[in-house]
This record gives C-alpha cells, structure tokens and sequence, in this order.
C-alpha cells in the first residue's frame, strides 16, 4: 500500500549519528557551566532544572555532575533532553550549529510535499530540539520545518521501541490508518516496534550506523538512500 505518511527516525537516518555525539553532546556540555552561572535562578532556566530530580537540582556541582554522567551513557531522559535543547539553541542561532542532512533527504522533503504526502518526525530527542535542528541544516532550503506536519518525541508519544507509542501518534492523525504509514529508522528495535503497530517499517543504514545482523536483514527491508523508496511506496 503507498504510504500517505513518512514518519522519520533522525539520529542515523536523516543525519549522521556523529552529529550527535561528536558535536551536539559536546556542545551542550561546554555551554552548561556559563548557563549554570548566569541562569541557575532564572524563571527561564528554572523549568529545566525543576525537571530534574530534587538531589540533583540542589546545586550546580551536583547538576552538572548529573548531565555529565547521563550524557556519557547516553541515558534518554526527558528532562535531559529538554536540557540539551535548551543549551543547543544559542548554537543554531549563532549559525555555530548546523545540522549535516545526508544528500538525499532535502531533495526527498521536497517530493515528498510536491506528492502530498506527510512528513513527521519521531525521535529521543525533544520536540523543540527537533524543531532547532530542522531549521538549522545544510539543505537547500536550510528551513525545512514548513514540509513538517508534526514532531513526536518520548514525552508526547512513548518510548521509540515500544509499539504503543507508533500507536498513539497514529492517534494523533486517525485520516491515515496505520498501514499507510512508512516508519524509516536506523534502528532495528523500532522497525520492530513500528510493525507492531501496524505501519510499514524499514530500516535504513547509513555510514557510520551500527552493523546489521544478517538475520535483521532477512526480516527487514534495508535501504541506504531515500531514493531507493520507488513510487509506489511514497
């Protein structure tokens, strides 16, 4: 059945697993200590360091004790998250941060919408994290929010391996049923998770991802490009 909707994994589907890792993550922690010593009291920045747990959010030693050592585990947390989005903003701003798209996917955003088909994100990462990153990019346009009908993360949707969670954002847009649906996602729990609930999943395995098992590529459908998607699967 041809997809009505493409919901997109982004670590390691739209963009390098790298970014992350080697260039946001080390961001965030050398704009803390400053945001820590000129916000700590802010009604601005008090929403996030409420989130975190009271032992934690006592003082700044104990604060930046705590990102340090969640972010070096690569802990999900949704108030770290919400943290790292806040610290990556000035970035994107300042034009010091820009997301590194791999070539195919702006163009495919934009057939995509000249298609009429629907685009939403689904990532670990905050929504407003998501939505930094997709107006900062390398693509032409930079912008590519507009093409966006709607972000998902773990706070709105559930955990990203769970199949209630795909459940819930088809909720969220009962027109499309499930299995007009196209989850793509470098992750081979999720593919999983997304079949569950019904939507058409495939993996997608870009340069620097994990190595697939041969078994998960038995199971699965495994594409290295967004061009490899024929039309009638978009």
């Amino acid at each position: 059945m041809p997809a009505k909707v493409v919901l997109l994994d982004i670590e390691g589907t739209v963009c390098p697993i790298s970014f992350v890792k080697d260039v946001l993550f080390p961001y965030a922690l050398e704009a803390l200590p400053d945001t820590l010593k000129a916000q700590w009291d802010s009604p601005q920045f008090s929403k996030y360091r409420d989130a975190f747990p009271p032992e934690y959010a006592a003082t700044q030693t104990a604060f930046t004790g705590h990102v340090e050592d969640l972010m070096r585990r690569d802990v999900k947390a949704p108030y770290l998250k919400s943290l790292q989005g806040y610290l990556w903003e000035r970035g994107y701003r300042t034009g010091e941060l820009k997301a590194p798209l791999f070539p195919d996917v702006a163009p495919k955003f934009a057939s995509w919408t000249a298609d009429k088909v629907q685009i939403v994100i689904y990532s670990s990462g905050s929504v407003p994290a998501q939505k930094l990153l997709f107006e900062h990019t390398n693509g032409e346009p930079a912008n590519l929010i507009p093409m966006i009908t709607d972000f998902f993360d773990t706070v709105n949707a559930g955990p990203k391996t769970e199949a209630s969670s795909y459940e819930k954002i088809v909720s969220q847009h009962p027109q499309y049923p499930a299995g007009e649906w196209l989850f793509l996602s470098d992750n081979v729990k999720e593919v999983e998770a997304a079949k569950r609930a019904g939507m058409q999943s495939y993996i997608v395995e870009r340069p620097g991802n994990a190595d697939l098992s041969e078994e998960s590529r038995r199971q699965h459908k495994v594409i290295k490009s967004f061009d490899e998607l024929a039309k009638t699967e978009h």
